[in-house]
Parts: C-alpha cells; structure tokens; sequence
C-alpha cells in the first residue's frame, strides 16, 4: 500500500505538489493521470524517496521507502527507461542491481525471460530500442519480488504486442495482491489496464475513485454519425438533447449523448445509420474536462 497524506513539494516559488492526500490499495491497478507539469514525476520520486517533501509524507506499507536497506525487495520500480548504463550489457545490469539488494542471481534470468529479453541477455544496453529498454526497466522494476510496484509511462516505446504484454502484466500482478501503480498519457491504454484513477493538476488532486465512475463524468463526449437521412437524425438528436453538427452532407458530430443511445434513436425513427462511432472515449473525455483549467501549455490554433 501507498499512503500519501498532506504531500507538498515547493521548488523556490514553485509549487509542485500541493496538500495531495490518498491512498494507492493492493489487489488492483491504480492508473496516475495528470496533464504535463501537473507534479506526477515530483510526486513518484517522493514516494520512492528521490525527492524530500516540503510538508506532508509518503509511506510504503506504513513507513517511508527511504528507510528500507534493499529497497527492491520493497518497491519496484520504472521512472526512466533511458537511466542505465548504456555500456553494459542487460545482464550485467540487472546482476549488479541484484548483488547490491541482496537478491539471488537467479532472478536475474527469470526476470529476463519474464519480460521477453532472454536472447539480448548479453547485449549492451546501449544498442537497445527505447522498446527493449523499457522491458528492461519492467524487468529491473520486478527483480526483487515486490509487493509494491510504480511504473511511469511504462508503455512508451512499445509494440502492440509489448503493449498487451504489459497490460496483461499489470493485471497479473495486481491479482496477485500486489499494488501497482501506473502513470500514463496514453488514454486508450489506460482505459484497457486501471481498475481506479488518481487525477491530479497543478499538483492539486482532482479526482480519487474507480475508472468507471471517472469515465461517466464526460459530457463533451463526441461521436461520428454517418447516414442516408442526416437532416431527420440531426432533429430527433437534438429533440433527446444531443448537440449536432454536420461534417459533410451524411456525416454528423454528436455530443451530448452516447454510441448506444444514438442508436436507439435512430432505430426508433427508422432512420438507416452507416457508422456510429466515438471520436474520443469517455475517459480521454472526462480527463480532458477535469484538467481544463491545470493544463500548463496550450497548443495555438492557426
């Protein structure tokens, strides 16, 4: 279990974490959210001691991390793919991680063979893609048996095969009663491996619940409608609420309302629909609505 009560973080005049409160359980995964500069890596290193809080505390089953000797048989972790030494080769890597934590080596090709990377045992890290070296770091992450685990963006790199690989990972672990805990941009991944949300911005917490009940919080969800009758579908849309605009002369953009209902409308008014299908999903849209107002950079539009 992660507890984090009253954590804040002040860098000079910054403040990077602000009074955050909750608590990451065991037995599911908990996805980290948040928009760029919302204090998520600040609040990670803290947990893992990296970083010491201005006010407040970060402890791992009841005590901070910093007080452990091996801390990998405590808390695995992967904050940076990219932070190994690129002349070694993942053997040697994960060898030396384990000598120092007191873990027997043969983990080491346990954990390689875990994350798919038996045959480049003996290659330097430095050759790796940012795909490879991200299995390293999950690999790295789970040396020490853990029962608590911390991932950021863990999923970077990947290939669709590496990406459900991951998915059906975190799962695993989480069943096995472990805790897990995953920061993430990628909305549709996060929508397919957390079970509950912590949704900070401006180090503030937004939002602690399950992903579902996040999720129904959209109401500017979007969804595609293609039809032979767009003028009699536009009115019955709009007479249950929706808001519609038309992209082409049998295509409408329909929020307000959701695939299913959509759909319901259209059967029953008899009216023919080619496609319906959302533009963005519920949680992307939820996230994009919750965090409106702690988004630090604004693209532009020309």
């Amino acid at each position: 279990m992660i507890e984090i009560k009253e954590l804040t973080k002040r860098f000079g005049a910054v403040t990077a974490v602000d009074d955050l409160t909750f608590t990451v359980q065991p037995g599911r995964v908990t996805g980290f959210l948040g928009p760029n500069g919302a204090g998520k890596s600040t609040t990670l290193r803290m947990i893992l001691g990296l970083n010491a809080p201005t006010r407040g505390s970060a402890a791992v089953d009841g005590r901070p991390f910093r007080e452990e000797g091996a801390g990998l048989r405590r808390v695995g972790a992967l904050l940076d793919a990219g932070d190994v030494h690129r002349g070694r080769s993942a053997r040697a890597h994960l060898t030396a991680l384990a000598r120092s934590n007191g873990i027997p080596r043969e983990r080491v090709a346990a954990v390689l063979s875990e994350v798919g990377l038996q045959d480049a045992a003996g290659r330097r890290v430095g050759g790796f893609s940012l795909g490879m070296r991200q299995r390293l770091g999950i690999a790295a992450a789970l040396l020490g048996d853990p029962p608590v685990l911390i991932f950021d963006e863990p999923i970077n790199g990947l290939d669709p095969e590496g990406i459900v690989w991951a998915r059906t990972l975190f799962r695993r672990l989480a069943a096995e009663g472990r805790t897990v805990f995953v920061s993430s941009h990628v909305m549709s991944e996060v929508e397919h491996s957390v079970d509950h949300l912590i949704v900070i911005g401006n180090g503030k917490l937004i939002a602690d619940e399950p992903l579902e009940q996040f999720a129904a919080r959209a109401t500017r969800l979007s969804v595609r409608v293609r039809t032979h009758d767009p003028e009699r579908l536009t009115a019955a849309l709009t007479a249950q609420g929706g808001r519609v605009a038309a992209e082409d002369d049998r295509t409408l953009t329909v929020s307000g309302l959701t695939t299913l209902r959509i759909g319901e409308i259209a059967a029953d008014q008899r009216i023919t629909v080619y496609e319906v299908a959302a533009v963005s999903s519920a949680l992307e849209a939820a996230f994009m609505e919750s965090t409106a107002a702690s988004v630090e950079f604004r693209a532009g539009r020309s």
